[in-house]
């Protein structure tokens, strides 16, 4: 599975799960690059089939919605969409 990892400052262990299509996917890594941000991220829509089910799964555990982007911060916190007052929390 390819996952894509994006260097800045640690502020935790942040996980996108995006749409490689998704307008507010997009404003969410560019906002997190902007910022300096380190994060990793999957784009589900580009998985096959076996590697998307195991990722849905995943991201079902977090945002029951599926709503995309999921961002999973230090495996006990998840934003579900394109929140900037939570992502500026991030780059305090």
């Amino acid at each position: 599975m390819k996952i894509n990892h994006v260097q800045g400052k640690n502020k935790g262990k942040i996980m996108i799960y995006a749409l490689s299509t998704c307008g507010w996917c997009k404003k969410t890594k560019a906002f997190l690059k902007e910022n300096n941000i380190a994060f990793d991220c999957i784009d589900v829509d580009l998985l096959d089939n076996e590697e998307r089910d195991k990722v849905v799964a995943e991201i079902k555990k977090w945002n029951p919605r599926v709503s995309f982007p999921t961002i999973v911060i230090n495996d006990d916190k998840c934003i579900a969409g394109f929140d900037e007052d939570k992502l500026n929390e991030l780059v305090k």
